[in-house]
């Protein structure tokens, strides 16, 4: 009998677990997305800083799945489960299922803090990155017309708050546009001494690598002129303010949040299956705990079952992509009636690029540590041969050729929905009417 399968989620796990289950007659498979595309998380602060098109780190699902008749697409976002029907209901109607993987990976966590969820800039999603860029760019120029001095310095004041991969690298890729490309953009700053903070509640940048990664990047930033706060925890934002846990405040018009991520709770769940950080608990093989044919994969799932990692699995990219496959094998294999597998994560380093010719990457096995030109040539190709497919690797490297010759890249637009466009409605009314007039 075909298996029904249905896959929340498109990211790293999802898009492996229904490649690898790919011309599998015995079952039937639907990716469910609230978006229609694939897109690479790593490189999202390269949209948000102009460097790269949305479309250099997307692709559509449709297309993605073309050519495999076992499995479907479906446009929606999960509202409810229903594990006693065994269906799911979607924004957009429901389905049945035999299976449910819960693919869902996280969202920014504000731990609580309304004010930051209200008034900082997240870098999450393909959304978050586009309107990072308009709203930077959109103050650049505000910037341009400010004529009193403490306005213009709010505006040019840049707090990144998350000292992790993600804040290091927007506030390195900020600090060389500011010493590369600010002034030629926009000359009337010239000689306005803007500021960029990337603050952390911990006593590091990049904790989870090593030490010798960790001082490497904080002497980089330093170099590039980054102020870089440690031990510094954002409570408050609101009026311009950030506000430390400490009474330190800083003003700016731009705060940049990278400090957290957090699991979502799905209505229908058992509220005994979650852990910490609002994640999945599953056991070794990746079923959910309290339920019976529901599995959670990627950063969603909190698996404490394996001895390297008694604490669960770091939410990065290898370990999705590693629990997608071995659960489409554990799957094949459960069909067949043949042993499972439990999950064993492999670990193949870490790295983060900090700026041009600079980055840190670590590996574990053989244990080494790689810093400047060499890391910064790894990082590229790791996530160079990481995008899904080949037309995003060329359009990528293209882009990156360009900027790395001319330090420069074009593609600094402020682009907006129609409702939030410059011209007023009224004016644009009478459009149809000079036209036909013409």
């Amino acid at each position: 009998m075909t298996k029904k399968i249905v896959i929340i989620g498109g990211g790293f796990a999802g898009v492996n677990l229904a490649n690898s289950l790919s011309g599998e007659p015995e079952f039937q498979v639907t990716l469910v997305d609230k978006n229609n595309y694939n897109f690479f998380p790593p490189l999202l602060y390269q949209v948000a800083t102009g460097f790269l098109e949305v479309s250099n780190i997307s692709y559509p699902f449709r297309k993605l799945l073309q050519g495999k008749p076992n499995l479907n697409f479906r446009l929606g976002e999960l509202m409810e489960v229903k594990p006693e029907e065994n269906k799911i209901v979607l924004s957009n109607g429901e389905l049945e299922y035999d299976y449910l993987v819960m693919a869902t990976g996280t969202e920014t966590n504000y731990f609580g803090i309304d004010n930051i969820r209200k008034n900082a800039q997240p870098m999450k999603t393909v959304h978050d990155a586009i309107n990072l860029r308009n709203f930077m760019l959109q103050k650049s120029e505000e910037a341009t017309l400010a004529t009193d001095d403490n306005e213009r310095r709010k505006l040019t004041t840049i707090v990144v708050a998350g000292g992790g991969p993600t804040g290091v690298e927007v506030a390195g890729m900020l600090a060389e546009m500011r010493k590369n490309i600010g002034q030629k953009d926009y000359p009337e700053l010239t000689g306005i001494e803007s500021e960029i903070y990337l603050v952390d509640g911990g006593p590091s940048v990049l904790a989870p690598m090593s030490k010798a990664s960790q001082q490497y990047t904080h002497d980089s930033l330093v170099e590039l002129g980054v102020n870089v706060k440690l031990n510094k925890q954002v409570i408050n934002y609101e009026d311009d303010l950030v506000t430390f846990a400490d009474g330190e405040t800083i003003e700016t018009k731009i705060l940049i949040w990278a400090a957290g991520v957090t699991g979502k709770m799905i209505a229908g769940m058992p509220t005994e299956s979650y852990g910490r950080g609002r994640r999945l608990l599953v056991n070794e093989y990746n079923k959910v705990e309290n339920t019976e044919n529901i599995f959670a994969i990627g950063d969603i799932a909190l698996q404490t079952s394996d001895g390297n990692f008694p604490n669960g699995h770091p939410q990065v990219a290898q370990v999705a992509i590693q629990q997608g496959k071995l659960l489409a094998r554990n799957l094949k294999a459960q069909q067949e009636h043949k042993p499972l597998k439990a999950f064993a994560y492999h670990d193949r380093g870490s790295m983060a690029i900090i700026g041009r010719k600079k980055a840190v990457a670590d590996l574990p096995k053989p244990k080494l540590h790689f810093n400047g030109f060499v890391a910064w040539v790894m990082w590229l190709f790791v996530h160079l041969v990481s995008l899904i497919t080949v037309p995003n690797r060329v359009k990528t490297l293209y882009n990156w050729m360009i900027a790395y010759f001319t330090k420069d890249q074009a593609m600094r637009l402020i682009i907006r929905p129609a409702e939030n466009a410059m011209v007023k409605p009224e004016k644009t009314a009478r459009l149809p009417e000079l036209v036909k007039a013409a």
